[in-house]
């Protein structure tokens, strides 16, 4: 019966007239295909000439690049076309072709740019849903590192990306038509990004060998091959355990194609990684010297890249390291489920396990799909950025979250809301009720904020609810202030971006990237004085001529006893508020203030934490908005990030000297329960000191405490 239906349903071939049209179809729609690769393929560099000229190779001569130095002098980076010593092939060590030729294109000598062999399963991997990869030959990669502007290599899927391969293809075909081999190789080696700043392997060589190229014995020479295929990943310096595993896979394809014997091969896997000191080259900092670069190019234009500029940062380089290891201990630590809870998203870790193609192709967009972060570390008398980490590798993504991510700045934003009110004669002793607030809304239904706990706690000084960072409280006082002082002061602080003039804003519903904001507490931290960031000190030409040094300018925005009176609020954060205890933990006394911010459903967590001399921010969460785990809150996330750097921080430098309080602040004995003065008849738990500006502090004793009692009051703010 089976068989019977089966010929029923392939009956029609019998008919020649059918079966003549259906071969006609398939035969027509065969050339239809083909005419169309024919057509992209010659057409692929479009009705102006948008293909390299391979001409130009003739007068290759690489411009003279502009160095980078940290604020120590030592050496940063480069800013350049190419960073490289250019070298002949017959100055190459043998063992360095050879490892290269292993794993980027053994049959090099055999095809003529492409290589059609190798086709067949890049289609393949595309027809199974990845991308399409796999093919490219030496002189393909050799086009697209020549020509970044017309051959981008980071459009990798759909037409685009078609259209960058094909275009690859037919500058290869020309190149391999007017140049030989040797001439060809000797470019590509020259060329190649090898991490570190380092292009070419004579440049790369020295960098992490701290020899020429010629003299690399077989290990070496496998170690730099091994960077291509990721130049982050597979760095020797940042990850040497990665990098020494996909050196030995080379040395054994260099055996299995009897280049190497045996014996020799067996005699190199265990040969140790033997680097060079880095004193002349960190391999640090990769997001703070592509802000810097941005900031340049603006300026400078192409001539950063052929000019030759020395360019002069405020980075710290100790500091940027601190940062970098902090940031991604605590990442780990969240992504490990040990300590937090239970984390339920792909991990970083595995991500990179996971990762496919071309690893060195970094996303320019904010698409990583593990756990972010970024820190920024400000210095606070200069605005000079010692430490900006935008995200956990720069070489799988070169969005920088710590300058471009503008992420909803939380309870991070109340400082602001406070400062309004200080600003305007409130103090931090004022009672208001933590209770729930409905705020009218035109057009809308009424906006009723929660506290985050979904807990009132009744009474509460504004210090209490700053330190313990109370939503309803928080939008009480805002409502109180208004919107435009809270934006006003704000804007003076540092956030520079439009906030939306909406209440929501009181607990942190404007967008604030990390700078902005780490810059912003600076001005706390600094008494009152606004200084903006800055990244660059001087700028000179290859002869030592200042061409740009930018102006470091101080605005005192609020009176240093306003200023008191949050910055104390903010160290009451850390003493015994949400960001209790962090120190401690890792076993540091600092003079210390800051804010703890968490947004809605746990998407963001923030800390903004300072010391007398330096600022830093740190910010966490997924590049697609998403809650990072159950109970996801700045101090238990974020804080410990802040401590782990400050603690390396303060080993290598001289603790901050505590703030003075301004001569013009008054301290009086007060009954915290109720905000008047004490009485002897007051609790002992609740008297202590406060802090008010000239003019506003309290007359009246305790009327709870056998004091005279003052006229009655708006029980919601009794300032």
């Amino acid at each position: 019966m089976a068989r019977r239906s089966f010929k029923g349903l392939f009956g029609w071939w019998k008919t020649p007239k059918i079966r003549f049209r259906v071969l006609l179809t398939i035969g027509a729609l065969g050339v239809f295909g083909v005419a169309l690769l024919v057509g992209a393929w010659f057409n692929v560099c479009g009705p102006v000439d948008s293909c390299p000229s391979i001409a130009s190779l003739e007068s290759y001569d690489p411009d003279q690049a502009s160095k980078v130095y940290a604020a120590d002098g030592r050496l940063v980076t480069d800013f350049g076309l190419q960073r490289r010593t250019v070298v002949p092939l017959e100055q190459m060590s043998p063992a360095v072709i050879a490892a290269f030729l292993s794993t980027e294109d053994r049959r090099f000598y055999q095809h003529g740019g492409i290589d059609w062999v190798r086709i067949p399963g890049s289609i393949k991997a595309v027809l199974s849903g990845r991308r399409l990869q796999g093919f490219s030959t030496i002189t393909m990669q050799l086009g697209g590192n020549l020509w970044p502007e017309m051959i981008d290599r980071t459009q990798r899927s759909g037409f685009l990306g078609l259209t960058r391969k094909l275009r690859e293809m037919r500058v290869a075909m020309d190149i391999e038509r007017r140049y030989p081999k040797q001439k060809i190789l000797e470019l590509y080696l020259n060329q190649i990004n090898l991490g570190n700043g380092a292009y070419g392997v004579e440049a790369a060589s020295l960098r992490y060998f701290g020899k020429s190229a010629r003299q690399l014995n077989v290990a070496e020479a496998a170690s730099l091959a091994a960077i291509p295929k990721g130049p982050t990943r597979y760095n020797p310096r940042r990850n040497p355990s990665l990098n020494v595993q996909r050196r030995n896979l080379i040395i054994n394809l260099l055996r299995d194609q009897s280049t190497l014997s045996r014996e020799s091969a067996g005699a190199w896997t265990p040969y140790p990684l033997a680097l060079s000191s880095r004193s002349d080259f960190t391999g640090v900092g990769d997001y703070f010297v592509e802000y810097a670069r941005q900031l340049l190019q603006a300026r400078f234009g192409g001539d950063l890249y052929r000019s030759g500029l020395r360019v002069y940062t405020t980075l710290d380089l100790d500091m940027q390291q601190a940062a970098e290891r902090a940031l991604e201990a605590q990442l780990a630590k969240i992504e490990s489920g040990t300590e937090y809870g239970r984390f339920r998203h792909q991990t970083f870790r595995d991500y990179l396990d996971q990762r496919d193609g071309d690893a060195d192709e970094a996303s320019q967009g904010p698409f990583s799909p593990y756990l972010q972060g970024a820190i920024v570390t400000v210095e606070v008398k200069t605005g000079y950025i010692r430490a900006l980490v935008g995200g956990r590798d720069f070489g799988d993504s070169k969005y920088n979250r710590a300058t471009q991510a503008e992420r909803q700045a939380g309870s991070t934003f109340k400082p602001f809301v406070y400062a309004a009110a200080v600003r305007a004669g409130y103090r931090m002793s004022d009672i208001y009720e933590d209770s729930p607030v409905e705020v009218e809304i035109p057009d809308q239904p009424a906006w009723a904020p929660k506290n985050y706990d979904l807990k009132f706690r009744g009474p509460l000084s504004m210090r209490e609810a700053l330190y313990d960072s109370r939503n309803t409280v928080a939008v009480k006082v805002g409502l109180d202030v208004g919107i435009e002082a809270v934006i006003r002061e704000a804007a003076m602080t540092g956030i520079v971006r439009r906030i939306p003039r909406v209440p929501s804003i009181f607990i942190g519903a404007s967008e604030v990237t990390p700078l902005e904001i780490t810059s912003a507490f600076g001005t706390f931290a600094n008494m009152g004085v606004r200084v903006p960031p800055t990244a660059i000190t001087r700028v000179e030409d290859a002869n030592g001529n200042i061409l740009w040094q930018p102006e470091t300018k101080q605005t005192r925005v609020m009176e240093p006893e306003q200023a008191w009176l949050v910055l104390d609020g903010l160290r009451d954060v850390v003493r015994k508020g949400t960001a209790a205890g962090m120190m401690p933990r890792v076993g540091i006394n600092l003079p210390a203030g800051g804010k703890t911010g968490t947004t809605n459903d746990g998407m963001d967590v923030w800390f903004i934490g300072f010391t007398p001399d330096l600022v830093t921010g740190v910010w966490m969460g997924f590049d697609k908005k998403q809650v990072i785990m159950s109970n996801a809150q700045g101090g238990r996330l974020a804080a410990p990030a802040w401590a782990l750097m400050m603690k390396e921080v303060y080993e290598r430098r001289r603790a901050p000297t505590p703030w003075q309080m301004p001569e013009g602040v008054v301290t009086m004995s007060i009954d915290r329960s109720t905000g008047y003065l004490a009485t002897p008849m007051c609790p002992a738990r609740s008297v202590g000191p406060e802090f008010y500006a000239p003019g506003t502090e309290p007359t009246e004793r305790c009327p709870i405490h056998g004091g005279t009692r003052p006229p009655q009051v708006d029980p919601d703010n009794s300032h």
